[in-house]
């Protein structure tokens, strides 16, 4: 099983920000101890996509961070990164994980029991739980306290919960069934992205 103990900050890019903006963003954030990237971007065509991919790619290898491509497998494949997030209308995981291999990083988005089982046995190495709370960068339905439970007693993979998370509407409930937050505006719009930062490593600790 992979371990994802030092990233329990998991930082989603913004694909609405210009991206020579993201990447300064993004830089930021590695140097502040985010350990984990997700490239997500929904508007550009693959070579464009594929380039931004090797851009990111390089930058969280200077700091020995990981990097994942949101649902796209052939430009994780190009570029040779480590991993892919995968939700339930992307490419399923267990033909992900035949293309990938037994080493790369496979996440896939649940909000249900059953959904995280079909993960758990198609081969995934962490869920993304969500929505925690409504959220202005993914048109999603919130999954209830009751769920999240029930899937982390349940699977024994790493769940980071996703969804309109910042540092002050993580309660003590949710931190009891969430091993880490993946995290979009609260880092990227943040005026002081190191605080923020350390902010949630201090609530996950």
């Amino acid at each position: 099983m992979k371990n994802f103990n030092d990233k329990k900050v998991y930082l989603v890019t913004d694909y609405r920000l210009p991206f020579e903006e993201l990447m300064e963003k993004v830089e930021k954030a590695l140097k502040s101890g985010v350990k984990l990237i997700q490239y997500r971007d929904k508007n550009v065509d693959t070579k464009i996509m594929c380039d931004r991919a090797l851009r990111l790619l390089n930058l969280c290898k200077k700091y020995d961070a990981t990097f994942l491509v949101n649902d796209r497998v052939d430009v994780a494949l190009a570029v040779d990164a480590h991993g892919v997030h995968l939700g339930q209308d992307d490419m399923d995981c267990a033909i992900a994980r035949k293309l990938l291999g037994k080493n790369k990083i496979i996440g896939v988005s649940t909000k249900t029991l059953e959904e995280s089982k079909k993960a758990l046995a198609d081969g995934a190495d962490y869920l993304g739980c969500g929505a925690i709370y409504s959220t202005s960068t993914k048109d999603t339905s919130v999954i209830s306290i009751e769920a999240l439970k029930e899937i982390k007693e349940n699977i024994p993979l790493f769940i980071y919960g996703i969804g309109g998370i910042n540092t002050l509407n993580i309660t003590n409930e949710f931190k009891e069934v969430l091993d880490g937050v993946a995290v979009i505006t609260a880092i990227l719009n943040s005026n002081d992205i190191e605080k923020e930062v350390r902010k949630f490593n201090e609530i996950l600790e």
